[in-house]
């Protein structure tokens, strides 16, 4: 049966053996409650990313929770086969997808983020990517857009996992941070406003970071662009003797 099969039908793969996790990791309450359920239900900031020293990463609500733009579009065209939006927020990338006819499903540790994916029109489980994922080995391609290669706060365990999660011959499309960065930290969502979230890991890597990651995991980058001053990568399985240098 398909990846896209699956979800039709309601079946999975065999959950025994499956709940890997990366070393640290648990599901945030940050994501479960407020400040960013409330952030999600009205559409509108302000919210961050806050570290332990004060500083804070401003989060693009407004463009979440927006239709897909022309930056999302040159993501969405590069899509093979059935989709997974890991940490797909509010549903923007699966609610277009679904428009367009293709396979896909959203999975986020938030209720509220899926919750505003159905009701834009795309599938969506609550669903850590570390927990049994519908069609699991049959993906074509996986989303990791919006900062969400810093899910669980170690790149190169996310990108192990997702290669178990993807067919032997998937695709990731990774959106990276602008400048030079490998960074690994706990951090919390702050409304700005005196509400805050639990802190858990998160991490931010720019494309250098990356590819030493992805290399580690067994990836290779086959292309880099950018879009509206947002830049991407995407992987695909290492093979041996494979170039790890794309022209982008």
């Amino acid at each position: 049966m398909s990846a896209a099969g699956s979800i039709r039908n309601g079946t999975g793969p065999d959950a025994v053996g499956l709940r890997e996790r990366a070393d640290g990791w648990a599901q945030p309450a940050s994501w479960r409650a407020d400040p960013y359920t409330r952030a999600l239900r009205t559409g509108r900031g302000p919210l961050y990313l806050r570290r332990s020293d004060g500083w804070m990463l401003p989060l693009e609500v407004e463009r979440w929770c927006a239709d897909a733009d022309p930056a999302d579009r040159t993501v969405l065209t590069r899509c093979r086969g059935p989709v997974l939006d890991i940490g797909c927020g509010p549903g923007r990338l699966v609610a277009a997808l679904a428009l367009l006819g293709r396979p896909c499903l959203g999975i986020d540790v938030s209720q509220a983020a899926v919750a505003r994916t159905i009701g834009a029109g795309g599938p969506a489980l609550c669903r850590s990517v570390f927990e049994p994922i519908p069609g699991e080995g049959r993906w074509g391609t996986a989303l990791l857009i919006d900062g969400n290669i810093g899910i669980g706060g170690d790149p190169r365990a996310l990108l192990t996992r997702v290669g178990r999660v993807l067919a032997p011959d998937g695709l990731v499309l990774v959106e990276v941070a602008p400048a030079d960065l490998d960074e690994r930290v706990r951090v919390r969502v702050d409304d700005g406003h005196g509400g805050v979230g639990t802190d858990f890991p998160w991490a931010r890597v720019g494309a250098p970071a990356l590819l030493r990651h992805a290399a580690a995991a067994g990836w290779n980058a086959v292309e880099r662009w950018s879009a509206l001053d947002r830049d991407f990568v995407a992987l695909r399985r290492a093979l041996p003797g494979a170039c790890t240098s794309p022209e982008g």
